[in-house]
């Protein structure tokens, strides 16, 4: 399963999507607590940025896979946190399935407000001077071109001027060569889970995920 390179080890887009099997089928492990697990570590290395929580600005951009369901779950940390983020959603929230809803579904029990098909409302991202972007768009299952409403997101983030924390991999960017796609969101750091990605080896990938940190999520290769 893992590809080593000298004493680091590297996976692929299918390693990760096995180890969630692995988890759930040998350890009994649902996807729900791994995402519980990710979203805890994406809101801690968050603050790290942040310096310190009081009059801080911070946007959470979430698609509706499980990468966005990280960035939810992440959100509702920082809230317990005393930091309350603007979350933006690439689609609707009747798009979002699985894992990921329930995380959705308790930021709107919470009165949270989920703003919408934000890519046709960049304005307001443009507008506003965020101290941190989180970036939870798109995962390591990226295939091919960005979608036009993914791209016009990855483009209003890379020209905001705000650090961004990449969750996963940087949204773009392939899991599996490295190579970033049409558009890519270009990190200042990227907070990922098990083990990096063999993207991040190459050139291009450094160049997109900044700093890695390796957190874990309570499974191991």
């Amino acid at each position: 399963m893992r590809i080593n390179s000298g004493k680091e080890r590297f996976l692929t887009a299918s390693d990760a999507k096995l180890l969630d099997k692995k988890a759930a089928e040998k350890f009994g492990m649902p996807v729900i607590l791994l995402m519980e697990n990710a979203g805890r570590c994406i809101s801690e290395e968050a603050l790290d940025m942040l310096g310190g929580r009081k009059g801080r600005r911070v946007a959470v951009f979430c698609g509706t896979g499980n990468n966005g369901g990280d960035g939810f779950c992440a959100a509702r940390h920082l809230l317990a946190r005393g930091v309350k983020p603007d979350i933006y959603l690439c689609g609707r929230i009747s798009d979002v399935r699985n894992e990921a809803k329930v995380n959705l579904d308790v930021l709107l029990r919470m009165k949270q407000k989920i703003k919408e098909d934000c890519s046709r409302r960049l304005q307001p991202i443009k507008a506003k001077k965020y101290d941190l972007i989180i970036d939870a768009l798109l995962g390591v299952g990226l295939r091919g071109p960005v979608r036009p409403a993914c791209r016009k997101i990855i483009e209003a983030i890379n020209a905001s001027g705000s650090r961004v924390l990449s969750v996963d991999i940087p949204s773009g960017l392939e899991a599996a060569r490295g190579k970033p796609a049409d558009a890519c969101v270009k990190a200042e750091k990227t907070v990922t889970f098990v083990a990096k990605k063999f993207g991040m080896a190459s050139k291009a990938g450094k160049g997109c995920c900044g700093e890695i940190v390796v957190r874990s999520i309570g499974i191991a290769l």
